[in-house]
């Protein structure tokens, strides 16, 4: 089911200056020395490379990488400390290379919505990013994008997700407010895995939904989509390599580095900022 009827405007959002919203995000801790540990990045580039379930986001490798080519990318993508004998601690994330990379998702944001064209959310950080997401697909709709998604009424079936591997029990994928999830045990986790939007795009496909022209997810929703050939774009902590790498491969058109689940409130700037007037 896709829901095209352009909603009611609500009090439009103010962009905010550069430096500002540089400052807002250090300040928070969405970029700057974030909460995410230097060992954590480090060890996920190799669980990464490795092709481990929850770490490769279903992100299909172009061509073989050494982890010093990840490494040096995400200092190059996210901002990470390049001092290679800092193996321990608090890292970091460039709120100026955040915001160069908000800069090209709201590009391809305008493209979509100002081509009328269909765009699909989910996230896997449903404590952080949800309301990004709902706040960015509201402001698509209301200037006449159609928003993707599962049917929502009494007739809706369930999309079931198995259990995948390293994963204790399966569960289904509910649509929140335009935005998709996974559901497990009466809770919202947070997930890096692929099935669930592998699942999500076979039942949309079923149901003769057909391809959306945008995905906007983040974690294994986006590098899934992004390896299925669909145009997407996406955000990502300084330890989520693949996201990087599937933008550097081309499979992303943009990857956004930043804590990914700090409180949400603290988002609001940057949703000004990628929507705003």
């Amino acid at each position: 089911m896709t829901m095209n009827q352009p909603q009611p405007e609500s009090a439009p959002r103010v962009r905010p200056d550069r430096a500002v919203l540089a400052r807002h995000l250090d300040a928070v801790r969405i970029t700057g020395r974030v909460a995410t540990p230097r060992e954590n990045n480090l060890a996920h580039i190799g669980r990464f490379l490795a092709q481990e379930r929850q770490f490769d986001f279903g992100v299909s490798l172009s061509r073989e990488w050494t982890e010093d080519e990840v490494f040096d990318l995400m200092v190059d993508r996210v901002g990470i400390s390049d001092d290679r004998r800092f193996v321990e601690g608090v890292d970091t994330i460039s709120a100026e290379k955040c915001i160069d990379a908000l800069d090209r998702m709201r590009s391809v944001l305008l493209e979509v919505v100002e081509a009328r064209g269909t765009l699909l959310f989910a996230t896997g950080h449903p404590a952080g990013l949800l309301p990004v997401h709902q706040a960015v697909a509201a402001w698509a709709q209301s200037r006449g994008a159609t928003i993707a998604g599962l049917q929502v009424d009494e007739t809706s079936e369930p999309v079931w997700v198995s259990a995948p591997a390293g994963a204790p029990v399966g569960g289904d994928v509910r649509r929140m407010d335009r935005v998709h999830v996974w559901h497990q045990h009466g809770g919202l986790p947070h997930t890096h895995f692929a099935e669930p939007m592998l699942a999500l795009l076979e039942a949309l496909q079923s149901t003769g939904e057909g391809t959306p022209d945008l995905v906007v997810a983040d974690h294994g929703w986006a590098g899934a989509a992004g390896s299925a050939g669909l145009r997407t774009v996406g955000y990502a902590d300084c330890n989520d390599p693949a996201l990087f790498v599937a933008e550097a491969q081309e499979q992303v058109d943009v990857a956004v580095p930043l804590d990914d689940n700090v409180l949400p409130q603290f988002y609001e700037p940057l949703i000004d900022y990628l929507v705003g007037e």
